[in-house]
């Protein structure tokens, strides 16, 4: 019996152990840290042999394929023990990849994934298809396999993820864009984090597609330098295409297999100009599985978006809250600054991943009122902002920063979280971050 070594005990990590237990091996689970109640249930039932709080090497050493949680960096010493040792270490979506035979579309990007992962679901669902949502979005990829009977899957997939990527082959993949994120984990290298993402079209074939944002300058360049063997269908806003998607007169034109489709985009139930690209590649991977016209106007209309992204809270004293918590880098906060149209209290901050804010300055300059900082160190923040905004705050916890925002909100401003930055020095995560935030603003 081979021994699948699974590393990290979160989502990916019991979802793949749940997986590796139904193929046939004989699976053990190690956290350096400590496993969910709710995960340590799941391994209890399912008789899956774990330890939490260390590594103990020698249970470790002797696997035949090590399957390593997405947030656990290359370099840290363990892995490269096991690469030394000529231990194959995949990620979760290699793993379970080769138990499925069903169509994968797979969605990466620095920003617009999950919303895109999310508009791709909804539109297969409705279009009638045995779809499951997975990755980043949803339960595990490996565990959907294991419990699941689909004919497509809609995965969301991070850089991490892709690193460990051997054989993994999407049918279709949809590349949103790509801005510096996550360099702490690239030696601070963007052409390495540029060309962790390229991975998802790294197996296609000539039978498979990549969507992508033929706007990013990043991507076309790369393309231009590093052709793919997939079939490529873009998407602009600036631009007339042959194929792909393009704006033209307030309509998405999408041209697929010779086939034309109109939207207007009135109806489009998401707002702002980035989710003009997140709709794009959302439909044209819709009309590549032949859903049908009239399904994918009733869909893109009646989507009602994804938590923490631009979420539309409540509206107090004519005052609109807004939690977009999900917002990690500068380039997510730029699309949500760009999509305001009133008067802005901004709160951000959080743990800063190497971002340049002077790409905000003209969109801060012209929606911006006041900052709130809510992070432990606010100091670049403040320095970048300091000559632009007259009333900047600092606050440590949430409920204080949702008190301030009332205080200066007037008639018709909007308060805004979209912070920029990852959560981890006050919160879980950003979905903890955006409840509170939520939770903050049903109290006042």
């Amino acid at each position: 019996m081979k021994r699948l070594v699974v590393l990290g005990g979160g989502e990916s990590g019991v979802g793949t152990a749940i997986l590796g237990l139904q193929k046939g091996y004989d699976v053990f689970v190690s956290d350096k840290g400590t496993i969910k109640e709710e995960y340590k249930k799941v391994l209890r039932d399912y008789k899956i042999d774990w330890e939490e709080n260390q590594h103990t090497e020698a249970k470790i050493l002797n696997a035949d394929l090590v399957m390593k949680s997405p947030g656990i960096p290359d370099n840290v010493p363990l892995i490269k023990l096991l690469k030394d040792k000529d231990i194959p270490v995949v990620s979760e979506i290699e793993f379970a990849f080769n138990y499925t035979k069903a169509t994968v579309i797979g969605i990466t990007g620095s920003n617009g994934k999950t919303t895109t992962t999310a508009l791709v679901n909804h539109l297969l669902k409705e279009g009638g298809l045995k779809v499951g949502m997975a990755g980043n979005i949803g339960d595990s990829f490996a565990k959907m396999v294991a419990n699941t009977d689909v004919d497509y899957y809609v995965l969301e997939i991070s850089s991490f993820q892709l690193d460990g990527v051997v054989d993994f082959r999407p049918n279709i993949a949809i590349l949103t864009n790509i801005t510096p994120d996550h360099l702490d984990r690239y030696n601070y290298n963007f052409e390495s984090y540029i060309a962790s993402k390229f991975r998802i079209a790294k197996n296609q074939t000539n039978e498979d597609y990549l969507i992508y944002d033929a706007d990013d300058e990043v991507i076309v360049d790369w393309l231009s330098k590093n052709p793919v063997k997939s079939k490529l269908l873009p998407f602009s806003l600036e631009k007339k295409l042959n194929e792909g998607a393009y704006l033209e007169d307030d309509k998405i034109i999408l041209i697929i297999k010779n086939k034309i489709m109109e939207m207007n985009t009135d109806n489009l139930a998401l707002e702002g100009k980035h989710n003009l690209k997140n709709t794009m590649a959302a439909t044209t991977a819709a009309k590549l599985v032949s859903i049908g016209k009239d399904s994918i106007r009733r869909s893109v209309e009646s989507f009602q978006g994804v938590e923490h992204r631009l979420e539309k809270v409540l509206k107090i004293h004519h005052v609109q809250y807004i939690n977009d918590s999900k917002a990690t880098n500068v380039n997510a906060t730029y699309y949500a600054l760009e999509s305001m149209k009133t008067p802005t209290i901004w709160i951000v901050g959080g743990v800063d991943k190497g971002n340049e804010y002077k790409e905000l300055m003209s969109l801060v300059r012209e929606k911006v009122k006041a900052i709130i900082c809510l992070g432990v160190d606010n100091s670049k923040i403040k320095d970048a902002f300091a000559n632009v905004i007259d009333s900047i705050q600092e606050t440590t916890t949430m409920k204080e920063a949702v008190a301030m925002a009332y205080r200066l909100a007037e008639r018709g401003d909007t308060v805004l979280l979209s912070p920029a930055c990852a959560s981890f020095d006050l919160f879980d995560n950003y979905e903890d971050r955006g409840n509170q935030f939520k939770r903050a603003i049903h109290k006042l």
